[in-house]
């Protein structure tokens, strides 16, 4: 995979996983929580809808969760943006284990929840981050 192939491609998952995380911000107006019922109805296996998100202490979560992921993406998008080309090794590094941290807590944590549906949907998330950085990245040349 080329140079250009892996940063656009770690840009653009960056911007899925921001943009994601703004759909479970923007949950805590129930006017806007659809998206995020409909994913907590397919996460708590079979789809019931008896699922709340409404609950004050579920919207403060969706609040938290979804800024923490909104500025993750940011984060890894400036990274891949601003130093990849220079620091390939380090990026690889600095996402690589922010990826795995995330991926064990958010699904083990989920299984212990009886979502044990969100974990198999974590590894689509671990995938956009480690696929493009499989194998060694080189240094870039500025132009």
């Amino acid at each position: 995979m080329s140079f250009t192939t892996r940063k656009s491609w770690l840009e653009t998952a960056s911007i899925i996983l921001g943009l994601v995380g703004l759909v479970v911000c923007m949950s805590t107006l129930p006017a806007l929580s659809m998206p995020t019922r409909l994913l907590a109805d397919i996460i708590f296996w079979p789809p019931d809808a008896a699922q709340n998100v409404a609950a004050p202490e579920t919207r403060l979560l969706a609040a938290i969760g979804g800024g923490v992921m909104l500025g993750w993406g940011a984060t890894l998008w400036l990274l891949v943006r601003t130093l990849f080309a220079r620091e390939p090794a380090a990026v690889k590094t600095i996402i690589t284990t922010g990826i795995t941290i995330w991926f064990v807590t958010d699904s083990t944590a989920s299984i212990l929840a009886g979502a044990p549906l969100n974990a198999v949907l974590n590894v689509a998330f671990l995938l956009l981050f480690v696929l493009p950085l499989r194998g060694e990245v080189q240094v870039q040349k500025q132009i």
